[in-house]
């Protein structure tokens, strides 16, 4: 049976976090393959609008080029509205009949879980890869959900922090890929506060 890992989100600029949080997934679950699923518009995240897709697809490409094992998933941004985590699996079950589905999420959105769109369905559908926060305490599963929690690679990072950096015209090295951080300041995707 293939195993599929799903990593959904805004990626808003990707960072080495999500790409660590990746590598974990595929090591501990044991993936064959990670898509990261591009989100247009979060569910959870309406009050401020992400950077344009083509943007944040463009920093994505650059950050997963040579991984053979992490591809690009854009399917969400060809919907209207937001993005619904059980249509994007219903269209993985039906692209990979019979493979067994896992959808990485922040613990801070596990005790959510039950509020999520058709949550009885997605409970059944796909197993659950808890990412923890550096420092925070473990999560467990509401009931119905399965799945696990990774150990990962503690990484104290956030797309809200490279935003507010970048924005400042602060480094960004070491914090996500070089092709990424050159990308964001010669382009200057952020905006910067200096004058």
């Amino acid at each position: 049976m293939q195993r599929i890992g799903l990593f959904g989100g805004s990626f808003d600029p990707v960072h080495y976090g999500h790409l660590l949080v990746a590598r974990a997934a595929m090591e501990e679950a044991k993936l064959e393959r990670l898509f990261f699923i591009l989100a247009a518009q979060s569910p959870f995240k309406t009050e401020t609008p992400p950077t344009p897709a083509a943007t944040r697809a463009r920093l994505l490409r650059l950050a997963l080029a040579g991984k053979p094992e992490f591809e690009l998933d854009t399917q969400e941004l060809d919907r209207e509205g937001p993005s619904y985590t059980i249509d994007t699996i219903r269209a993985y079950h039906a692209r990979h009949p019979g493979a067994s589905i896992h959808y990485l999420i922040g613990a801070d959105h596990v005790p959510l879980l039950p509020k999520w769109r058709e949550a009885d369905e997605l409970a059944e559908s796909a197993e659950f890869l808890i990412i923890p926060r550096p420092g925070e305490s473990e999560e467990t599963f509401p009931a119905s959900f399965r799945g696990q929690v990774l150990k990962g690679f503690p990484f104290g990072i956030s797309s809200t922090l490279l935003r507010e950096r970048a924005r400042n015209s602060l480094t960004l090295e070491g914090m996500t890929p070089r092709a990424v951080a050159e990308a964001i300041e010669r382009d200057n995707i952020y905006g910067t506060t200096s004058s």
